[in-house]
């Protein structure tokens, strides 16, 4: 069985690949359960689900939402960004709907401050700045969640840097702005509340929105969860395209003890296609005790 919970798609985030794209590259690499898991996003949940009937695939809804999370141990009690896996809800939840509604109208008044941030470093290095017709065309190129991976983008067409992560490490680390607050807690209830299951994110990702923001130690990491996290998860995602095997170990060996469900995916944005690389066992898929095909 191969299994991959953790795709992202252009029509309703920051992926490469459109829904019908991922479905077929995903049949041609025989997986077997898949969940597409946009950012802060589940407009395209149904469409999804009929794909998957369509190639005979199982599928599990899904979403990756974006928390604010603060431990008075690390970072003088700073909010830092971690992301959240929500599974097996019912997309039609009106407090869902509504609150994903809400974060994704925030997107865009975020997107704003950040270009204002971004026109005054530009005007410093003597570049022309960005207008409201430059936030318009950086619009139409978002198919899904407005973010800053759509920015970069456009500061590659316009030849102010010649790669995102130029763009990141120059540009949009400096001017971002933080998305709207939303807690750990708020998120456990609006998932819960839709009947589903909240999972950590690649908790240990080394490049990414993780609790390696604070701390480099797995062990510190689970005692944070422990400490913190833990009543409002339901699991944590071991295997990760940017977890080693010694990490997973060591997330497995704590979901073990804390008695909580274990998944797993490539987080694939099509940069490379690395839908279902990873070796994730047969059991993930149980947990979620899917109905069988018809």
């Amino acid at each position: 069985m191969k299994i991959d919970l953790h795709i992202h798609s252009r029509d309703c985030s920051d992926g490469k690949m459109t829904l019908p794209e991922i479905f077929r590259e995903a049949h041609h690499r025989r997986i077997d359960v898949i969940s597409i898991t946009d950012h802060d996003c589940i407009d395209c949940q149904d469409a999804a689900q009929k794909l998957a009937a369509k190639y005979d695939m199982h599928y599990i809804t899904g979403v990756e939402l974006s928390i604010s999370f603060s431990h008075p141990e690390y970072r003088d009690s700073k909010p830092v960004p971690l992301d959240m896996l929500g599974y097996q809800y019912d997309i039609h939840n009106r407090a869902l709907t509504e609150k994903l509604r809400e974060v994704r109208e925030y997107r865009r008044i975020r997107a704003e401050q950040i270009l204002e941030k971004l026109n005054h470093e530009l005007v410093r290095e003597h570049l022309e700045p960005f207008t409201h017709k430059d936030l318009e065309a950086i619009e139409d190129t978002v198919d899904g969640s407005f973010g800053r991976p759509h920015i970069a983008e456009y500061l590659i067409k316009k030849g102010v840097v010649s790669g995102k992560q130029e763009a990141f490490d120059k540009y949009l680390v400096k001017c971002n702005v933080p998305k709207m607050p939303v807690s750990l807690e708020e998120a456990s209830n609006l998932i819960r509340g839709a009947g589903g299951k909240l999972i950590h994110a690649h908790p240990s990702d080394p490049n990414g929105t993780s609790l390696a923001i604070l701390t480099p130690s797995i062990q510190e990491q689970h005692n944070i969860i422990k400490e913190k996290m833990l009543p409002w998860l339901d699991g944590i995602e071991c295997w990760h395209s940017r977890h080693n095997p010694e990490t997973i170990a060591a997330h497995l060996a704590f979901a073990k003890r804390e008695k909580l469900m274990v998944t797993g995916g490539s987080d694939c944005h099509q940069q490379p296609v690395i839908i279902g690389t990873l070796d994730i066992p047969a059991y993930v898929a149980e947990q979620f005790d899917l109905k069988p095909l018809p």
